[in-house]
C-alpha cells in the first residue's frame, strides 16, 4: 500500500501541473485523502464553499486533486468539487448588484413619476389650449358674420343712396321743364 500511495505522489508531482479554480460544492462537508481513492488515508477537511486549486484528475477513480488555500493538497470525489467561484463568493457580487439594480428601479421610478406628472400638466395644458381654439374659432366665425353683415349693409345703404340720388335726379328732370323759368331782360333800346 505504501508502494502505492509513493507511486501515486510521485505521478502526480511529475504530471504538469494545469490549475484550475474551483471550489468545494455548496451542500457539503468533505474529508480529503492521500490518494486518488477513499482506500488512501483521510489528510484533511473541506468546508463547503472553500475555495481550492484544481490540480488533477483522476477518471479512472473519478477523484480530483485539490490545493486548498492553506496549500494542503488532497484528492477528494469529483463530486464534490465544482469549477468556478462558489456561490459564498458569488453572493456578495449577487447582492451589490442587487442593490444597484433596487436603486436603478427606484431611480427610474422616480423618472417615471416625474414624466406622468409632466405628461398630466401637457395633457392639462392642451385641454385649456384646445378650449382656447374653440373660443377663438367661434370669435372668427362671429367676426366673419359682421363683416358679411357690414358688406351687405354697406351694399343695401349705397344701393338706397344710389337709388335716392337717380329718384331724386328725374323727379328734378320732370319737374324742371315745368318750373318758371327766369326771362332774360331784353334791352331795345337801340
Amino acid at each position: 500500500m505504501r508502494k502505492t500511495a509513493l507511486f501515486t505522489a510521485l505521478l502526480s508531482f511529475s504530471l504538469p501541473v494545469l490549475a484550475e479554480k474551483g471550489h468545494i460544492a455548496d451542500d457539503v462537508y468533505v474529508f480529503f485523502h492521500g490518494g486518488p481513492s477513499n482506500e488512501y488515508r483521510i489528510t484533511g477537511r473541506v468546508n463547503s464553499g472553500e475555495p481550492v486549486e484544481i490540480l488533477g484528475r483522476n477518471n479512472g477513480t473519478g477523484y480530483v486533486q485539490i490545493q486548498t488555500e492553506s496549500g494542503r493538497t488532497g484528492w477528494m470525489p469529483d463530486q464534490f468539487v465544482a469549477t468556478g467561484d462558489s456561490k459564498l463568493i458569488e453572493l456578495p457580487k449577487l447582492e451589490q448588484s442587487l442593490e444597484q439594480s433596487k436603486a436603478t428601479i427606484s431611480q427610474q421610478a422616480k423618472t417615471i413619476e416625474q414624466l406622468n406628472t409632466s405628461l398630466s400638466q401637457l395633457k392639462s395644458e392642451n385641454g385649456t389650449y384646445d378650449d382656447q381654439i374653440r373660443t377663438l374659432n367661434t370669435e372668427i366665425r362671429d367676426l366673419q358674420s359682421q363683416i358679411a353683415n357690414m358688406d351687405q349693409s354697406n351694399l343695401m345703404r349705397w344701393l338706397t343712396y344710389g337709388g335716392l340720388i337717380a329718384f331724386g335726379g328725374v323727379i328734378l328732370g320732370l319737374v324742371m321743364p315745368y318750373m318758371p323759368r327766369k326771362r332774360k331782360r331784353r334791352d331795345d333800346w337801340f
